[in-house]
C-alpha cells in the first residue's frame, strides 16, 4: 500500500516509527506501575532503582506489543482502510514488515536486558527466592504479547488478558521487586487498574465491532453485540472505582476515586452519542486521559 500523503510520513522514518508505537496507549503501560509504586512508598519499601526499571520495562514492552499487533494485524489482512481504527504503520506502507519485524526484535530486546538489571537488584535485596517467580512472569509477558494478536483476541479473551498483564501483572510484579512481598491490597489494586485499562480495549471492540464481526474476530462486542457494549464500557470503569474503594475505605481519600468515575462517565456519554463511526476515535484519547486521571487519584489515595 502506498505511503500516507495526507500525513505526510516517509518510510521507515522516525515519525513512522513514533506514530507505530502508538504513545496515547503508554498511560495502560505505566499507570499500574506508578499505583504500585505509590503503595511500596506508603509501605516505606520504596527502591527507586527497581521503580524506574519497571516503567521502562512497562512502556518498551507496551510499545513491542504495539508494533506486534500492527505486523499480525496486517499479516492478517485483518488492518486494511475498510477498519475504522487508527491507521497502522504497516497497512499505510509508512513501515515495511521486515523493518517491523527488526523493530519488535530490538524491542523485545531492550526490554529483556532492562529486566535482566532488574533482576541482579532484585537477587542483591532478597536473595534468589524471587528469580524464577520474576523469570516467568518476564517470559509470559513476551508470550502473550504474541498470543493476544495471533489468537487470543480472536475469541473473545482480550479482556482477560488486559485484567491480567496490565492489572495483576505490572501492579504485583512492581510491588514484588520493590517490598520481596505481597500483601492483599496488592492485588485490590492489580484488579483495579485491569480494571479501568480494560477501558481502552473496550472502546477498540466497541468502535471496530462491524468490522471485527465481518472479518471473524470474535470479541466480546462483536458477538454480544451494540448494547452490550455500551453498558461494558461503563461497567469496567465503574467496577474500577469500587475495587479502588475497597484498597482505600474508610479513608476520605477514597472520594479521589468519585473524580475519575466524573470524566469516566462523561467520556461514556461520549461514547454512547457518537454509537460508531471515525468520531469514535475521539474517545480514546479522553479514554487513555481518565486511565492517567485514575491512575493518579489512586495513588494520591494510597498515600494519604
Amino acid at each position: 500500500m502506498a505511503e500516507n500523503n495526507s500525513l505526510n510520513v516517509r518510510k521507515n522514518s522516525l515519525r513512522a516509527w513514533i506514530l507505530a508505537s502508538r504513545p496515547k496507549t503508554l498511560s495502560a503501560a505505566l499507570v499500574p506501575v506508578v499505583v504500585a509504586t505509590a503503595m511500596a512508598c506508603e509501605a516505606h519499601t520504596l527502591r527507586w532503582q527497581t521503580a524506574l526499571l519497571c516503567i521502562l520495562f512497562a512502556a518498551v514492552m507496551q510499545i513491542a506489543a504495539n508494533l506486534i499487533n500492527d505486523l499480525f494485524d496486517f499479516l492478517k489482512g485483518t488492518d486494511g482502510e475498510d477498519r475504522l481504527g487508527p491507521q497502522r504503520a504497516c497497512a499505510q506502507g509508512w513501515i515495511s514488515p521486515k523493518a517491523m519485524k527488526c523493530g519488535i526484535f530490538v524491542t523485545l530486546l531492550v526490554a529483556a536486558v532492562i529486566g535482566m538489571l532488574m533482576l541482579l537488584y532484585v537477587i542483591e535485596w532478597f536473595g534468589t527466592g524471587l528469580l524464577l517467580t520474576l523469570l516467568c512472569i518476564g517470559a509470559m509477558c513476551i508470550v502473550f504479547s504474541f498470543l493476544y494478536t495471533t489468537m487470543l483476541s480472536y475469541i473473545g479473551l482480550g479482556d482477560l488478558l488486559v485484567w491480567v498483564f496490565f492489572g495483576f501483572v505490572p501492579v504485583c510484579g512492581t510491588y514484588l521487586v520493590q517490598a520481596g512481598e505481597l500483601k492483599p491490597e496488592v492485588w485490590w489494586c492489580g484488579a483495579a487498574c485491569g480494571m479501568c485499562i480494560d477501558a481502552l480495549l473496550v472502546l477498540n471492540n466497541y468502535r471496530d465491532r462491524d468490522t471485527d464481526r465481518m472479518s471473524g474476530k470474535r470479541t466480546l462486542i462483536a458477538v454480544l453485540g451494540e448494547p452490550f457494549g455500551r453498558w461494558y464500557y461503563l461497567f469496567v470503569g465503574l467496577a474500577a472505582v469500587i475495587l479502588a474503594v475497597v484498597v482505600t475505605f474508610p479513608k476520605y481519600a477514597t472520594a479521589f476515586m468519585l473524580i475519575y468515575a466524573l470524566f469516566h462517565f462523561q467520556t461514556w456519554h461520549k461514547m454512547v452519542e457518537i454509537n460508531h463511526g471515525h468520531e469514535l476515535n475521539r474517545i480514546l484519547g479522553q479514554t487513555s486521559r481518565n486511565i492517567l486521571i485514575f491512575g493518579l487519584c489512586l495513588s494520591l489515595a494510597v498515600l494519604m
